[in-house]
């Protein structure tokens, strides 16, 4: 594996990773796209020499089409995920206005259950406790 592809893969992970932690699902989306992208680079970079031809090679010397074969399969996954996430944030921006994913009202019960559960000394009181 060569030094620029992987600095290309750590942009592309960290650059996923940062989009992932924004509450618009369009950033979202693009991070999932960046971190599949970093992926394939990774694979395609740590399963060959450069410039090797699968199955044929340089010299007679078979290089293995697997590495190829997964990233062209990861390519039309992620591609129809990212399609997924993209409708999905149309969606809630055609409706809502924004694509902003916002938190539930069970999530908020759970965080608020946690800190009295936290505060009393880790004994849940009797009216947490939903049938």
């Amino acid at each position: 594996m060569s030094v620029w592809s992987l600095v290309l893969v750590s942009v592309l992970f960290g650059v996923g990773a940062y989009l992932l932690m924004d509450r618009s699902l369009t950033r979202i989306a693009l991070g999932v796209g960046a971190l599949g992208n970093g992926v394939n680079v990774l694979i395609i970079s740590a399963g060959s020499d450069v410039g090797e031809a699968p199955i044929i090679g340089r010299d007679g010397t078979l290089t293995d089409p697997l590495p190829q074969a997964l990233v062209l399969t990861a390519i039309v996954i992620g591609f129809a995920l990212l399609t997924f996430l993209m409708t999905l944030a149309w969606r809630n921006w055609t409706i809502s206005g924004n694509d902003e994913v916002e938190d539930d009202v069970e999530d908020r019960l759970v965080a608020r259950r946690a800190e009295r559960t936290a505060k009393s000394g880790d004994q849940p009181h009797h009216e947490d406790v939903t049938p």
